[in-house]
């Protein structure tokens, strides 16, 4: 499974379009996973850019909105309609869902209308996810994907979402293996804090020029029955992704511990 993120088309690298297209479809994923944010500011331009760009990619798609993904700059729009353009442009299907074989993938809608940059996740959400994972069939790795993330780095500046640590706290006790989220434009894989039976894989920017003091990347997830290899592709000195980063992880007694 492909992990990206924040694309902010309206904001963009160029030069990383092509490649960053290439090397998708040469790795060949079973699924490529968006965690919001393909958009700059919500517009038709920006959305059809974005459309254009996962027309290009031969795996199957899934993607959830950010908050980037509805108009900052049209509160009425935002308010009564944030989502009518990637509706209608990218998908019908705020919070889709995906199962085979060996994963269960439930996709988390956590943009908050109003409070543009923050987000937010309801225990209706939660009990949701949740239900999900208790009816999917057994031996599946069950994975959340959000645009927010459920924790911070200390020192990061954007405020966590609302209703965050209730999530990280019923996650951990409903079966949930994985959480991949964006955002905050930098990447990231480790145990939640206070649920380490719950790994957070975080992917930076795949395409937006604004970037945190590290490269544009993405994350390719080889995930077997409690075990999780996170390659981190990168495109540091050159217009091209490679393996930047590798991490591994074994879940031991309900806890995922780096190996």
């Amino acid at each position: 499974m492909l992990h990206i993120s924040d694309l902010h088309f309206g904001r963009t690298r160029a030069d990383l379009l092509d490649p960053l297209v290439e090397t998708i479809n040469r790795l060949a994923p079973d699924m490529v996973a968006f965690s919001g944010d393909l958009t700059q500011r919500a517009r038709e331009r920006q959305f059809a850019q974005a459309a254009d760009f996962i027309a290009r990619l031969e795996p199957p798609v899934l993607t959830v909105p950010g908050n980037h993904d509805t108009p900052i700059d049209n509160p009425w729009l935002r308010f009564v309609k944030p989502f009518h353009r990637y509706r209608h442009m990218i998908s019908p299907e705020l919070e889709p869902e995906f199962t085979d074989e060996e994963v269960a993938l439930l996709g988390v809608n956590t943009v908050n209308r109003f409070a543009w940059q923050s987000g937010k996740i309801s225990q209706r959400t939660i009990r949701r996810v949740c239900d999900a994972f208790a009816g999917a069939p057994n031996g599946r790795t069950h994975l959340a994907m959000m645009h927010h993330p459920l924790e911070h780095d200390p020192g990061t500046e954007k405020r966590l979402m609302r209703g965050a640590r209730a999530a990280v706290a019923c996650l951990g006790r409903c079966g949930a293996d994985v959480v991949l989220s964006g955002h905050l434009h930098n990447a990231a894989v480790a145990p939640l804090t206070a649920a380490p039976g719950v790994l957070l894989v975080q992917a930076g920017t795949g395409l937006s020029s604004r970037l945190r003091e590290e490269t544009n990347n993405f994350n390719l997830l080889h995930i077997e029955p409690e075990r999780i290899k996170v390659e981190r592709y990168g495109a540091e000195h050159r217009p091209r992704f490679e393996i930047i980063q590798t991490a591994r992880f074994a879940k031991a007694k309900g806890v995922w511990r780096e190996v």
